[in-house]
């Protein structure tokens, strides 16, 4: 595991997923390797992980010596996390954890650009390669910027943001975090009564834009469905409204509790049978120590379903998550 790296909510995951000696188990976002060695040392079991990120790859090496035999690391996104495992011979599994967003790896390394906390190059890629936010602030429109940061950072003040952008590169090109972060302070007002950072959800924004995160979820949320097999547990843990929404979302409409259907009639026509079994209705937070101990866990929030023996529905998730 990554020295200073936490797993949040790893107490309630591995309740969630009931590991069993023998299972097999995916890690979808495997990051600094929490998830994945808490499982190995839970339980005599078998883990993939996944993770687009080629540093979080290199940097789980160890783990995988370690643990000989019960690690396997593949390169890759969990939306296809389905045909990944097919590859290696895997049909189904028992378990999936996937822990949302960007890690705490990524986040400390400034020339990766994840965050403002201190300068680096305007960056955010997980996967090192394509289109970069400085790529994206530098040449979308302003429409364009502006529909971004509104609908994937939830700003108020998108369109102000979106013209300081465009104004600011109209002199000189806006190449790193601090240069961005300062742009946009000046563009949005900072509330009395709030303790985030003016710049925080346009960097949220930007960061889910260029690594398709909401598109990538919704992927695997449905290749999830697709191997586990009956009783099998997904635990999904998100950091932010927009994630949880798409992932309630999935599981209620996938388990035939999405409320367009009536108990009175249970065999309406075209009405599929539940994928899904709702551990809880309820999401599941972080406790006050733990928030205590590990700040970053303040926003996390967890959702739990077990697969039913029913035929995965292969429908796009996020279904009525607007």
């Amino acid at each position: 595991m990554t020295p200073g790296h936490t797993p949040v909510l790893i107490h309630e995951v591995l309740t969630a997923l009931a590991p069993r000696d023998g299972g097999i188990y995916i890690d979808g976002t495997l990051g600094g390797g929490g998830y994945t060695k808490r499982l190995l040392d839970a339980v005599d079991c078998t883990v993939w992980g996944i993770d687009r990120d080629p540093d979080a790859i290199s940097r789980n090496a160890g783990l995988a010596a370690a643990y000989e035999g019960r690690v396997h690391l593949v390169g890759g996104r969990f939306g296809e996390m389905d045909k990944l495992l097919q590859a290696h011979g895997i049909e189904t599994v028992d378990g999936v954890t996937l822990d949302i967003g960007v890690s705490s790896p990524q986040i400390d390394t400034p020339e990766r650009g994840f965050s403002f906390a201190a300068d680096g190059p305007l960056d955010m890629r997980m996967e090192r390669s394509g289109e970069t936010a400085a790529d994206v602030v530098n040449s979308a429109s302003e429409t364009y910027l502006a529909t971004i940061v509104r609908s994937l950072g939830e700003e108020r003040h998108a369109r102000r943001v979106a013209r300081a952008i465009v104004d600011a590169r109209a002199e000189s090109a806006i190449e790193t975090t601090h240069q961005l972060a300062d742009i946009v302070r000046g563009a949005v007002p900072k509330s009395r009564n709030s303790h985030i950072d003016p710049a925080t959800r346009t960097f949220q924004a930007l960061r889910i834009h260029v690594n398709d995160e909401l598109g990538e979820l919704d992927r695997g949320l449905v290749a999830a469905e697709n191997l586990l097999k009956p009783g099998g547990r997904l635990a999904v843990v998100s950091f932010h409204s927009l994630e949880d929404r798409r992932v309630k979302a999935f599981l209620r409409t996938h388990s035939g509790n999405d409320g367009r259907g009536s108990r009175h009639l249970p065999d309406q026509p075209g009405r599929r049978a539940p994928a899904w079994r709702l551990i809880s209705r309820r999401t599941i937070r972080p406790s006050d120590q733990e928030i205590s101990n590990n700040p970053r866990a303040r926003s996390a929030r967890l959702r739990v379903g077990e697969r039913t023996a029913e035929p995965p529905w292969g429908s796009a998730a996020g279904e009525g998550a607007g």
